[in-house]
């Protein structure tokens, strides 16, 4: 691999940590926030520093031979350490169970990435390896240790990371589990990662040589496999995000049926919140929400409830279900309101004492139920068209 293989990936994951950052301003005790965004600036590191250019850089700045090797397996080490603290804290659970595992791992995996700088400085190596530094060092006192540690780090890591995924994605459902089974995939090219290094380094112990899978065969299994994990983390995040924006501009759409209904209820003058472009979807429902309310209350003085009980029996006879017969004598209401308003553009009747609301000891009607009754409902329709021959709803 060359240095643009590496930079490439460092370059996708700055990219997807840029986009999360804004969000950990806002949110920074989100421990779920603080692992995702972790594990991309840990990720985009390893790729970062181990490519051969950023190798001979770092060893020529800081005058030391080979210190790039412990940089780049401390790194490793760190990423896999966040992997496993971002699954603790993506599954969830007590969150004083969920900090005390999460802090077990950091502290297991700092301890092995104090050991790995440890043994570099007891060992030497006194001629810089660019590309196979695990094989040609492999039998040299200390750093030997120091190779052999890391691998077995890394490896703990996938084969917990497989074996919790794994688990987990056979309870669970919908886009969480398409990230499950993404980041299993993801950590079997790192299994083959491990394989690979091991084998090449258990040769050299054995005196023989398969450098090769090692320098040629590894890294890109490597880069592959932090790729598709990554993507498996971040995926279900985007998915449901995405989701739940397309839900929620459904919502909004739905309720424009019964929105565009109690517009005439408004008064003349009466200002109208003006919501920017970029305004967010929740934000908008909540608008539409607040003026079908206020249409309500404008049309209170025009509300009879005979519409409501005739429409409710005939939706009943008709073989609706409860909640719906409800939603369709309330939508027979306000559309008879409706007309009986715009038959009285002077707004000259009498608000009585008590008014007639869409409330009941069981809490507010579904306005969603109540927009789809007024354009779908036959019932609804016949109201109306009576209410409109009749020149008042009252």
């Amino acid at each position: 691999m060359n240095g643009e293989d590496y930079y490439i990936p460092a370059a996708a994951m700055a990219i997807s940590l840029a986009f999360k950052l804004p969000a950990l301003r806002h949110n920074w005790r989100d421990p779920l926030l603080r692992s995702v965004c972790a594990l991309l600036t840990l990720a985009g590191a390893v790729f970062a520093f181990a490519a051969p250019p950023t190798i001979e850089a770092v060893n020529r700045w800081t005058g030391i031979v080979n210190v790039s090797a412990p940089l780049v397996y401390c790194l490793i080490t760190a990423f896999s350490a966040s992997c496993l603290v971002l699954m603790v804290n993506w599954r969830g659970g007590p969150p004083e169970q969920t900090r005390r595992v999460s802090r077990r791992w950091i502290l297991g995996y700092s301890v092995v990435i104090v050991t790995l700088i440890v043994l570099f400085a007891l060992g030497d190596t006194p001629v810089e390896r660019l590309r196979d530094f695990d094989t040609f060092y492999a039998n040299t006192p200390y750093i030997g240790q120091m190779i052999a540690l890391y691998l077995l780090a890394h490896h703990v890591a996938a084969v917990v990371m497989v074996v919790l995924c794994w688990r987990w994605s056979l309870q669970v459902r919908g886009w969480l589990r398409v990230g499950l089974m993404i980041i299993v995939s993801g950590y079997v090219f790192n299994l083959t990662y491990d394989a690979t290094k091991i084998s090449a380094v258990v040769a050299r112990w054995l005196g023989h040589d398969l450098d090769g899978l090692s320098t040629y065969v590894a890294p890109p299994l490597a880069a592959l496999g932090a790729l598709i994990s990554a993507m498996g983390f971040v995926v279900p995040l985007v998915c449901q995000r995405l989701a739940d924006s397309w839900h929620t501009w459904k919502t909004y759409r739905r309720l424009g049926a019964l929105w565009h209904e109690v517009q005439i209820s408004a008064p003349s003058g009466t200002p109208s919140v003006q919501m920017s472009w970029w305004s967010a979807a929740e934000l908008r429902v909540i608008q539409r929400e607040s003026d079908i309310h206020d249409g309500f209350l404008h049309l209170g003085p025009y509300f009879d409830t005979r519409h409501r009980d005739g429409a409710y029996e005939r939706a009943v006879a008709a073989g609706a279900d409860e909640e719906t017969a409800r939603a369709v004598a309330d939508a027979a209401m306000v559309a008879a309101a409706v007309q009986a308003r715009s038959a009285d553009p002077e707004g000259k009747v009498i608000v009585a004492s008590e008014e007639t609301v869409l409330d009941t000891a069981d809490g507010p009607r579904d306005l969603l139920k109540i927009s789809h009754a007024l354009r779908h409902s036959p019932v609804v329709e016949a109201v109306r068209r009576q209410t409109a021959l009749s020149g008042s709803g009252l």
